[in-house]
């Protein structure tokens, strides 16, 4: 047999295995690809927090405007209340009052809460400082305009005491006091409205000033409550009526003063 035949005859052998071999794989099935689907996380891990759902005025309860809301984990600051700690906080704090402003969206926080027990004055009282009464009408509080959180002057008049004068004598004896209410009304009303007229003003002060202002009360012929600018509240006062209530800066005297003479006497123990 002539060579080139039997190199031809190779590789039709070779092929015919080759093709063969092919045909068998594609004959025989494979065993199936399983793919597991890995069950997949959150990329910010979520808790539930009580939040403010409305704005709350102060001394307000808030019940009505609290519900749980996804919170990022890594953003839970201390003071807020988490559901899985306190399931039941939404019925514990179903009296709760608001011992200040609360707005949308907010963290509930307990600090911001009147304590069981507290009443709604003592609890924004600022420590050191005392809540005084003082009587005051629409003519002598600015129209109407001062509200709480407002700060003023306290201006006492009385009449001239040297028996030969109608004139009257006017001094400011308290000043960038802070009004913590008038009448009843401890914020402005839910539509904003700016006048409010009351006929008492309480003020929030130091115990010196609380000892002024009721020395004032007494002497004076009329209080005045004079509205300060918002910019002007961050003045430094160093100067009260002191003398009211101390003479040469002696605590436990009272100087009065009775037809042009000053006197001091001892204060009543």
């Amino acid at each position: 047999m002539a060579p080139s035949r039997v190199i031809i005859l190779g590789v039709a052998v070779a092929t015919a295995i080759g093709a063969g071999y092919v045909a068998k794989r594609m004959a025989t099935p494979s065993a199936p690809l399983v793919i597991e689907a890995a069950v997949k996380e959150p990329a910010i891990r979520l808790t539930e927090v009580l939040v403010l759902q409305g704005d709350v005025q102060m001394g307000s309860g808030v019940s009505s405007a609290l519900a749980w809301q996804s919170w990022p984990a890594n953003g839970v600051s201390d003071g807020f209340i988490l559901r899985e700690s306190e399931p039941d906080a939404l019925d514990e704090l179903s009296g709760a009052i608001a011992r200040v402003p609360l707005y949308d969206g907010e963290p509930l926080r307990r600090s911001k809460l009147i304590g069981q027990g507290q009443s709604f004055m003592s609890s924004i009282l600022p420590s050191g400082k005392r809540a005084v009464a003082t009587q005051i009408a629409a003519d002598t509080s600015a129209g109407g305009f001062i509200l709480p959180n407002d700060f003023v002057d306290v201006i006492m008049t009385r009449r001239a005491s040297d028996g030969d004068s109608d004139g009257f004598i006017t001094e400011t004896v308290l000043r960038n006091i802070r009004v913590l209410a008038i009448d009843q009304a401890i914020q402005e009303d839910e539509e904003g409205r700016r006048v409010r007229v009351g006929s008492t003003a309480t003020l929030e002060l130091t115990p010196q000033q609380a000892e002024i202002i009721t020395v004032a009360q007494q002497m004076a012929d009329r209080l005045t409550l004079a509205l300060r600018a918002l910019v002007d509240t961050q003045e430094m006062i160093v100067e009260e009526a002191d003398y009211l209530v101390s003479g040469q800066g002696r605590r436990g005297t009272v100087r009065l003063i009775r037809s042009g003479e000053v006197s001091e006497v001892g204060a009543r123990k």
